[in-house]
């Protein structure tokens, strides 16, 4: 696995970013989808697809982001993969808003955060493997 040799602290940043945004990423899915009834309840109306895709996806933000850490090239390319389908997925529950479906407002607020990171961490990472 070929590593990106000038990585410096922008890389460092981004990954121990992407890394602690994952566990706690995989923490608050687990809690809303594996918790207790209050823990259940307190998620409201809740989109499915989108509390699956972010639980599952805080799993490669942990190792995107060890990745990125050990600056490893494969991580930028995880790093990208993760935002263009975190942005595929905010436009798909667009969609379900647009169509009248129930959501909580904070979705709309945390899908758009993670849209942003993701795409910060893959410019940061792209940006070191570049040089």
């Amino acid at each position: 696995m070929s590593t990106i040799p000038h990585g410096g602290r922008g890389l460092k940043a981004a990954g121990a970013f992407g890394l602690v945004f994952g566990l706690l990423t995989i923490f608050s899915g687990g809690t809303a989808l594996f918790g207790d009834e209050a823990a259940r309840a307190a998620v409201g109306n809740a989109v499915p697809f989108v509390l699956w895709f972010n639980f599952i996806a805080g799993f490669f933000y942990v190792l995107a982001g060890l990745g990125l850490l050990l600056k490893r090239r494969l991580a930028v390319w995880l790093s990208i993969a993760i935002a263009l389908a975190t942005a595929l997925v905010l436009a798909a529950f667009g969609l379900h808003v647009a169509g009248g479906g129930l959501y909580e407002m904070r979705t709309v607020g945390a899908m758009l955060l993670r849209t942003a990171v993701w795409a910060s961490i893959a410019a940061v990472s792209w940006r070191s493997m570049r040089r």
